[in-house]
């Protein structure tokens, strides 16, 4: 059974920065992408972020040039989220996923919340 260790989350003022990680273990399997979703109260979960295996990095237009999602060279299923320039909006649950051939897995979230 895959399972996935975020840490991370906090308190932060707009225009702030915070680095989410998630380390996924466990998995018989490649692990092929991961992500990050995010949800805000009263709002349906939102993609934020993918990583491929092969790096290949895809952002939601409303973090794009803002944050930055990256896996690790050395522990290649170990994913970063370097959040910068942080805005009010952005306070969600932040919870990362991966995926192998069969399944999508998930972490049990972070919180972040930014201060205006």
């Amino acid at each position: 059974q895959v399972q996935l260790a975020e840490s991370g989350g906090g308190l932060v003022q707009a225009g702030g920065s915070l680095r989410l990680s998630c380390a996924a273990s466990g998995s018989r399997f490649s692990i092929e992408t991961m992500g990050w979703y995010r949800q805000a109260p009263g709002k349906q979960r939102e993609w934020v972020t993918s990583v491929t295996s092969g790096r290949t990095v895809n952002y939601s237009d409303s973090v794009k040039g803002r944050f930055t999602c990256s896996r690790d060279n050395a522990a290649k299923n170990t994913m970063y989220l370097q959040m910068n320039s942080l805005k009010p909006e952005d306070t969600a649950v932040y919870f990362c996923y991966a995926e192998d051939i069969y399944t999508r897995y998930w972490g049990q979230g972070t919180q972040v919340t930014v201060s205006s």
